[in-house]
């Protein structure tokens, strides 16, 4: 078959890639028949294959029948230039890969408290992976209220936040993390530990002083707090896990952070059918901060995680 006018000028695509790859592995196993074992495909697939291959290229690239398999002139350079690009292909990875080991500098987060005990924990999980990846990158982490939160990753204070999602803010990126549902307690000292569940009416729970958070709440949320008799604020959940053992307050608090308590019949969870509420809960980045290696391969790492 002679040379054909027509030249290879277009992209080097994925289907093109795979049909090089399929190309080297027919040569270096001496044919269509030993490549089927090393490729795992029919004769047949291999073959269209093969077909597809020449007709990109615009030549023949090897003679196959009675007489056996062998390359033409044109096969025999292709398979050499194959090499090179699969050659240069994996050394390219390789480099990739090798900066998110070289990379160095810092990763500042701010996490609204106790998200620890969250049975996803794609904050741990996101951050070991980050650790492996580049093991010189130093993590400072600061708990604090998500209002401050927001407020350190407009400033530049923090790299990514990890906040309740109240509403959308001009200049950040959001993405979901968790779903965070929240009931409402009572500690052990409190009036209405001892009462059955028969007698333990919402009216009788809305009597008593209840804890509220001093930061903001999603309007849904607000409203709930609007029906209960607020006494006492706090600026993190653990605030209202300490009034709640004095057993003068009820509160609502995170069903996973509240868990261990409620086994040791220190809290009780007060009506799950009238009283709680969901939170979501999501990470927070400055729109347009995408010039940071640390943080890219942190929201690399964090995507990645369940």
């Amino acid at each position: 078959m002679a040379t054909s006018k027509m030249h290879f000028t277009g992209q080097v695509s994925d289907f093109d890639l795979r049909l090089l790859r399929v190309f080297k592995t027919v040569v270096e196993s001496g044919g269509f028949t030993a490549a089927e074992v090393e490729l795992n495909v029919s004769r047949s697939a291999i073959s269209s294959s093969m077909s597809d291959l020449e007709q990109r290229l615009g030549f023949k690239l090897c003679h196959r029948g009675r007489t056996g398999f062998s390359l033409t002139d044109a096969g025999r350079q292709v398979y050499d230039n194959t090499l090179q690009l699969l050659g240069s292909l994996d050394t390219f990875r390789s480099q990739v890969n090798a900066i998110h080991s070289s990379l160095k500098g810092e990763l500042s987060i701010g996490i609204t408290d106790n998200l620890i005990t969250m049975r996803r924990m794609r904050i741990v999980n996101s951050l070991q992976s980050l650790k492996r990846q580049a093991p010189d990158v130093t993590i400072n982490i600061r708990m604090l209220p998500p209002n401050e939160i927001e407020k350190g990753v407009l400033n530049g204070q923090f790299h990514i936040g990890m906040v309740p999602r109240l509403r959308p803010s001009p200049g950040l990126d959001y993405f979901p993390m968790y779903d965070e549902e929240s009931g409402l307690y009572c500690g052990e000292h409190h009036p209405l530990f001892g009462i059955s569940d028969e007698d333990l009416t919402p009216e009788t729970i809305l009597e008593h002083d209840a804890v509220a958070p001093a930061y903001a709440q999603p309007e849904n949320i607000q409203q709930i707090y609007q029906r209960h008799k607020i006494a006492a604020t706090v600026s993190d959940r653990e605030g209202v896990a300490f009034l709640l053992m004095t057993g003068c307050f009820i509160g609502f608090l995170p069903t996973h952070y509240a868990e261990s308590w409620v086994r040791e019949n220190t809290f009780r969870r007060l009506r799950p059918q009238d009283f709680g509420y969901t939170t979501q809960y999501t990470a927070i980045t400055r729109s347009g901060n995408r010039s940071n290696l640390v943080l890219n391969s942190y929201l690399e790492a964090l995507r990645g995680t369940e």
